[in-house]
């Protein structure tokens, strides 16, 4: 694909953006360095837009129905660069001052860094908040009912809960050391959160605003991937090169999966039947049978990094750490099928309808 070709930002084509989600799936690329969102339809792997001014953008969440997208930053900022985040284009200063919200003083830690979380919409592409959050974010998640959207801070040993009904900040759950990735059960009372830092998945009762319980999950837990009917979670131990296949109730290891290198992003075909694995360590991507345990591995170089399967598609995307691009890969046959380029580098995708 033709890397000088000049994109519209999205705030511009917003008419043409709404034809275009009507047609297709969206596949939303954050750019990390590049402080943008990428927007690819999903069907073709066409780039047909950009959400700019989303800093350091890494963690990227939405859900089907809820009316925006949450990017967090995995940068830190001053409290004095925080009073003066620059307003979204095209928000008056007035509604701006309305919409930075600050979270209340006993709800968000003060022995922690800042940094933004920012909340777009999906229609428009602008960003209507920005949200001041306990230090960098790593990965993010939006609740399956669009009531809460969760970002992981590594470097603070927890996780911040936005409540997506008001727009502001709902408090500070502490989990463990490294919180790298985090997921909703499907009924929205639970989270999940890996703990690189001692192997552990925490579950998170989001009533009470607790740690309820933790489940051991390897070494260095990162990457994972619930099933959707939220009895198993698959949890790359990443630098062991093993994923783990977690019975949620009982916290028991039901099947372990080798690959002998250093994985990253990993997700579940729509039917669930195939697991799909970027092994970032060996270049290649690995599609794991369920029901077998057969393992099918396919060269992809370099780098495989993060890695998103397109529901009511035969497609997965999976973004390299070394190269700017991401890949088109055909679920069947894992050949790559288009290459997308991108500006900086693609972290957590997300696919809306």
């Amino acid at each position: 694909m033709n890397r000088s070709l000049t994109l519209p930002v999205f705030g511009l084509t917003g008419v043409l953006m709404t034809a275009w989600t009507a047609q297709a799936g969206i596949v939303y690329i954050p750019e990390g360095s590049a402080d943008s969102v990428l927007m690819v339809e999903s069907e073709t792997g066409q780039p047909i837009g950009r959400i700019s001014s989303v800093e350091a953008v890494h963690g990227l969440a939405g859900a089907p129905g809820t009316p925006y997208l949450v990017a967090g930053s995995y940068s830190e900022i001053d409290q004095e660069s925080a009073a003066q985040t620059a307003k979204p284009e095209g928000v008056s200063q007035a509604d701006h001052n309305a919409h930075h919200a600050k979270p209340a003083n006993a709800a968000m830690p003060t022995d922690k860094g800042l940094s933004l979380l920012s909340v777009i919409d999906t229609k428009t592409g602008e960003v209507v908040r920005r949200i001041e959050v306990p230090g960098a974010v790593h990965h993010t998640a939006v609740s399956p009912d669009g009531r809460w959207a969760m970002a992981t801070h590594p470097s603070g040993d927890g996780v911040s809960l936005i409540d997506l009904s008001t727009l502001e900040y709902a408090g500070f759950i502490a989990t463990g050391p490294m919180p790298n990735y985090v997921s909703f059960s499907p009924d929205s009372s639970l989270a999940y959160v890996s703990n690189t830092g001692n192997g552990t998945l925490s579950e998170l009762d989001l009533d009470r605003r607790i740690l309820s319980r933790n489940l051991l999950a390897g070494e260095g837990p990162e990457h994972f991937a619930l099933s959707r009917d939220g009895t198993s979670a698959f949890v790359a131990d990443a630098e062991a090169g093993t994923v783990l296949r977690l019975d949620i109730a009982s916290g028991t290891e039901t099947a372990t999966y080798e690959f002998g290198a250093e994985l990253h992003g990993l997700d579940l075909s729509d039917g669930e039947e195939t697991l799909f694995v970027a092994v970032k360590g060996a270049d290649l991507v690995a599609a794991v049978d369920l029901t077998s345990g057969a393992v099918r591995l396919q060269e992809l170089a370099p780098a495989p990094y993060h890695l998103t399967a397109a529901d009511g598609s035969e497609t997965l995307f999976v973004s390299s750490r070394e190269e700017a691009k991401v890949w088109a890969v055909d679920q069947a046959s894992l050949q790559v099928t288009s290459e997308i380029a991108v500006d900086g580098e693609g972290h957590q995708m997300v696919i809306l309808p």
